[in-house]
């Protein structure tokens, strides 16, 4: 997810020097520069078996002499991102031999809330929460009343007292990039549609803004003829643009939150033989839109958004409980807010990251 000018990128993204193998300066499109291993341990305490520094030692009121229960709630595995999502925190506590690590998983927000409930009567040290949406804000606020922090991982609870921490992508600069590289591509001239995530939360609502203020110097120009959300969903995806094709008959370029959902947005667009009349990005970096985007044509890139941030999310829960900070910062406390830097892929550099596919 490159493609920011350098004053935007400084504005977005100055909680990223928090967690320095989170992410890297970013470069020009043509000169890509390699990103680290979603994978942080090193950042963040160490992973199992590793010798902690005595800046590393358990500080006042860590968990000793047992094991730290860290407890991970997620919407189901039904989609390619939120499955990964899931896969990545258990593959983090599985590198720890002082975590036991407990996963749920809702098909929706009532369950979630439900499951919140019963993990809070469990007493874990930690709660890492993957929201469906800021509904489930109030149990996440039981939570920490009854003193579990909670780890607030991508979509934002609407309480910032229902959280300790906050990691999360860089929705904002995945749209203003994705809406750079349309003003740029576009000329400041054609008719865009946007396909966005699930109404009403951050993710969503960031992503559009992003977009809408990068494309705002185009002064009408790039004009949005279509803007309807399709919940992540492929098959809400292909239906959505089907409607929208037979609306528009012009449409430049179509802009998707969401790698998944774009497989439905291709099909209807090729189904309906206008493949050659239009492009589209996405965002995330699943391996089928890489392997669109390395091939050419209707797929032009994706932004970034790591799956990774679970696993982060999880090394942040035990050095919660070990009452430990971050190893490269002085002060020995975790930050409030961890952004995660947006990284454009593209024909041109997609080899470089297609190890960070899920």
């Amino acid at each position: 997810m490159k493609h920011r000018r350098g004053a935007v990128v400084g504005g977005l993204l100055l909680s990223l020097a928090l967690v320095a193998s989170a992410c890297k300066k970013e470069g020009e499109r043509k000169q890509p520069e390699p990103t680290p291993s979603p994978q942080t341990p090193t950042a963040t305490g160490g992973g199992a078996g590793q010798t902690e520094t005595p800046e590393q030692a358990a500080g006042p009121g860590a968990i000793t002499g047992r094991k730290i229960k860290i407890a991970f709630s997620a919407p189901s595995a039904d989609h390619g991102w939120t499955g990964a999502i899931s896969v990545k925190a258990k593959e983090q506590a599985a590198r720890y031999d002082d975590v036991e690590f407990s996963l749920s998983q809702a098909a929706n927000a009532a369950d979630q809330v439900n499951q919140i409930n019963s993990i809070i009567a469990q007493k874990p040290d930690v709660l890492v929460v993957l929201p469906h949406d800021d509904t489930v804000t109030p149990a996440a606020l039981a939570a920490m009343k009854a003193g579990i922090p909670v780890i607030n991982v991508d979509r934002e609870f609407s309480d910032p007292g229902a959280q300790r921490t906050v990691i999360k992508g860089d929705n904002y600069g995945a749209g203003f990039q994705a809406g750079q590289y349309f003003a740029r591509e576009l000329k400041c001239k054609g008719n865009v549609v946007e396909i966005q995530g699930i109404a009403g939360i951050s993710v969503t609502t960031q992503r559009t803004k992003g977009f809408a203020d990068a494309i705002k110097p185009c002064s009408g120009g790039i004009k949005i003829v279509a803007r309807q959300p399709a919940d992540f969903a492929p098959d809400k995806g292909l239906a959505v643009m089907q409607n929208i094709l037979q609306a528009q008959q012009k449409i430049d370029a179509v802009f998707t939150h969401d790698d998944d959902m774009a497989q439905g947005v291709v099909q209807a667009i090729k189904n309906a033989n206008r493949d050659k009349d239009m492009w589209l990005t996405g965002v995330g970096g699943s391996k089928a839109a890489m392997d669109m985007i390395k091939q050419g044509g209707l797929y032009r890139g994706t932004f970034l958004y790591n799956p990774s941030m679970a696993a982060d999310g999880v090394a942040l829960a035990r050095l919660l409980a070990k009452a430990q900070g971050l190893s490269d910062l002085t002060a020995p406390i975790i930050p409030n807010l961890i952004v995660l830097q947006a990284q454009g892929v593209f024909q041109d550099n997609v080899d470089h990251f297609m190890r960070l596919a899920f």
